[in-house]
């Protein structure tokens, strides 16, 4: 995403994160077409799309951009690409969103 690197993470954060996705995708019996979907780079994009609208749009909007992502992402039934190509969308329409001026 424009503008927006990500944030190195440990060996042990990583692992713990991926296995986090896994588990909570098999608790609410969520099983993506492409598995990929479940790596380490969604929780990646997923972590930089949510500080990227946390700092351009306002702090709250950064967890709900990423509820909106898996509702489309679900709804489409896509995969990696697919994740790419809306966390994409939501990257640019929080690039030009005017920032809510109050700290939160």
């Amino acid at each position: 995403m424009r503008g927006c690197t990500s944030t190195p993470r440990s060996t042990a954060t990583r692992a713990v994160l991926d296995d986090w996705l896994r588990e909570s995708a098999a608790a609410l019996g969520v099983e993506p077409p492409d598995a990929a979907v479940l790596g380490e780079e969604t929780a990646t994009l997923l972590l930089d799309l949510t500080r990227q609208v946390a700092h351009g749009v306002a702090r709250p909007a950064g967890p709900l951009s990423t509820f909106v992502l898996g509702l489309a992402l679900g709804s489409s039934g896509g995969g990696i690409d697919d994740l790419r190509r809306l966390a994409r969308r939501l990257s640019d329409l929080a690039d030009a969103w005017e920032a809510d001026p109050s700290p939160s």
